[in-house]
């Protein structure tokens, strides 16, 4: 990685530190354990894959809620936390405690800092993983969001490459899952 790719980094991180005020809060303690998938699922399809391999080429994080092209894919990932889940590209994916698994609650700013993972196709996942367990949501600004165990799922602008859970216990609402749509603590 360049050294100005660094430095924009760093820059970033006060910016992203001031958004989460739209995202966070420390005394929220409205947390959902595992759910049933919402009823989206049965309009979800997907197939099993597997993939051994989850570098991708360019491991910028997304700062926008782009729809995947074809659809949007589910994997597990090593971490430090232990095995996450992931998207397509070994990016973290994150579970926000105020959302329901009808209602997302993170918009606007909230979603710059928190893009959502959305799809304008079906649903793939890879192996550990269980396509009746994916489902959908419509999110704030009218797109589909993928939800996983009725958790709406994000990604956070401030993890810089795949494998990064800097999200991880923000506000005391942001929460990395596991193979089992729980949040890891």
């Amino acid at each position: 990685m360049s050294h100005a790719r660094t430095r924009s980094r760093l820059f970033l991180l006060p910016l992203v530190a001031l958004s989460l005020a739209a995202c966070g809060d420390d005394s929220a303690g409205s947390s959902y354990g595992s759910t049933t998938p919402d009823s989206a699922a049965a309009n979800t399809t997907a197939a099993n894959t597997t993939s051994a391999d989850t570098t991708p080429a360019d491991t910028t994080p997304p700062d926008t809620a782009t729809p995947a092209p074809g659809g949007a894919t589910l994997q597990l990932a090593k971490s430090s936390l232990g095995d996450i889940l992931v998207d397509s590209a070994g990016n973290t994916l994150y579970l926000y405690a105020n959302d329901t698994p009808t209602a997302t609650a993170c918009s606007t700013g909230c979603l710059g800092t928190w893009p959502a993972l959305v799809s304008d196709g079906p649903v793939t996942v890879g192996a550990g993983l269980g396509l009746e367990d994916v489902g959908s949501v419509t999110a704030a600004d009218g797109s589909t969001q993928v939800t996983f165990y009725g958790h709406p799922l994000y990604s956070f602008a401030g993890d810089a490459a795949p494998g990064d859970v800097n999200g991880q216990g923000i506000g005391g609402v942001w929460s990395v899952l596991d193979g089992e749509g729980n949040p890891v603590k």
